[in-house]
């Protein structure tokens, strides 16, 4: 019998309330991967679908932790460890207020699809906390992260689980994790990713995801026998990745034009240079400040309350959180000229913007495959763990370079509806989804 996505999605809500993110996350999936298993009836046999949306293992656990004044504070902890059908447990961990079980689970959900596209042995998993490291200071974030550890610890290991940053969760907190790890195993080894060079990291790791974004964006338009050179962009947030896009559009010859924070967003007509770039870069990650400071410090627009989307552009780089672009920014993009749209943020778009893009059949690239570079240079890291090696800046970059390529090449495969027009969001579901459910099948109902 096929399957029907109406009730499909019907049983994954009802099994899983309010998780709103996640059956976002899952029907979008589903609804690409549904014609393709009419086609290959094999993977109806296997209840594949069923399977899939069903994490292997839900961790939660509180987390206590004494502040600056002697007061206990209690905060919640999750690992959500989605799929080990191809590898290790491999996703990040995030820090902010906002964290909740369907979130983190929408997270772990998407990041087997694009582990998976990476072409590397890991599976999926995300995970973290309600904790919010903001306006803590660094002995309170290190409280917290070795008591966040001291549980965590018993669930991961270097080929059970490996996690790596992700909001909230920087060098700082990824060391204090480690150090609180090797305290507790007596033993030295990659089981985090995102570590300092000095001790294990890898060169690229924090550029990784805006690289990767921009290497997919160019691979897009160099199909169409264009390129980022010369090309308007906008940019939304302004921490590492929005960061890290910009510094790679400008080496290939772009201009970016915006950067945002929860605050509002900037518009700076004449591009954001790496000389502009270098204080964005201290005034978020030394400082802490907000992006405000710099409308007032090189006397341009700021927007408050606003998002970026309304600014004419040529590519959108949507790099700050989910559901940042609903369906009349979409067509306001649309509109106003943009050919292409690359997400380095996970889920940064609404379904009903996802609709605007594919009706005006732009380059439209999902953030399972567009913003894969962080996970792939971290799987890297843990390629340089395993055999106790360290490489050059160059030699990840372009191993960087190639998965993304790579990435590109599996989503035309899978996604090629004309002689003219990719449908990445199907090539990008589809093209990760046969990976993971053939090992499924292959290893019997685990």
């Amino acid at each position: 019998m096929a399957y029907n996505l109406k009730d499909f999605m019907a049983k994954v809500i009802a099994k899983n309330p309010g998780e709103v993110e996640f059956h976002q996350a899952v029907h979008e999936v589903v609804e690409s991967v549904i014609p393709f298993i009419e086609e290959n009836p094999k993977y109806e046999h296997g209840r594949i679908l069923e399977r899939i949306v069903e994490p292997e293992r839900v961790i939660m656990f509180r987390v206590p932790w004494l502040d600056d004044k002697g007061i206990i504070q209690v905060n919640r902890g999750f690992r959500i460890e989605m799929s080990s059908a191809i590898g290790p447990y491999k996703g990040g961990l995030r820090f902010h207020p906002t964290v909740n079980l369907g979130i983190l689970k929408f997270l772990a959900f998407e990041q087997v699809f694009k582990n998976s596209l990476t072409t590397l042995p890991m599976g999926g998993g995300k995970g973290g906390s309600d904790f919010d490291p903001k306006g803590k200071s660094d002995n309170e974030v290190m409280k917290f992260c070795q008591s966040f550890m001291t549980e965590l610890q018993r669930h991961i290991g270097p080929n059970t689980d490996v996690p790596a940053g992700d909001i909230g969760v920087g060098g700082r907190e990824i060391g204090f994790m480690f150090g609180q790890y090797k305290r507790i195993r007596d033993e030295f080894t990659g089981v985090l990713t995102g570590k300092a060079l000095e001790w294990g990291g890898s060169l690229i790791r924090p550029e990784a995801t805006g690289y990767g974004t921009v290497y997919f964006a160019e691979e897009m338009l160099n199909l169409k026998g264009d390129s980022v050179k010369g090309k308007i962009c906008t940019v939304s947030g302004s921490g590492n990745v929005a960061q890290y896009t910009i510094e790679k559009v400008n080496e290939l010859g772009g201009k970016c034009v915006t950067l945002s924070d929860s605050g509002g967003y900037i518009y700076d007509p004449d591009g954001i240079d790496n000389d502009k770039l270098n204080y964005v870069m201290h005034l978020k990650n030394v400082k802490r400040g907000r992006i405000q400071e710099y409308a007032d410090k090189y006397d341009v627009q700021y927007f408050e309350g606003q998002r970026p989307w309304g600014v004419k552009c040529d590519i959108a780089f949507p790099s700050a959180t989910q559901n940042e672009i609903n369906a009349d920014e979409a067509k306001t993009l649309i509109k106003n000229g943009c050919i292409c749209v690359a997400e380095g943020a996970n889920m940064p778009s609404v379904p009903e913007a996802i609709e605007v893009y594919l009706e005006n059949k732009i380059l439209y690239g999902p953030a399972k495959a567009a913003n894969a570079g962080g996970v792939a240079v971290s799987g890297l890291e843990m390629s340089q763990n395993s055999l106790r090696l360290s490489w050059t800046r160059e030699e990840v970059d372009n191993r960087l370079k190639g998965i993304m390529k790579s990435i590109h090449e599996t989503c035309v495969k899978y996604g090629r509806e004309s002689s003219d027009y990719v449908n990445y969001v199907a090539g990008a579901n589809i093209g990760g989804f046969v990976k993971v459910a053939d090992s499924m099948m292959a290893q019997g109902v685990v």
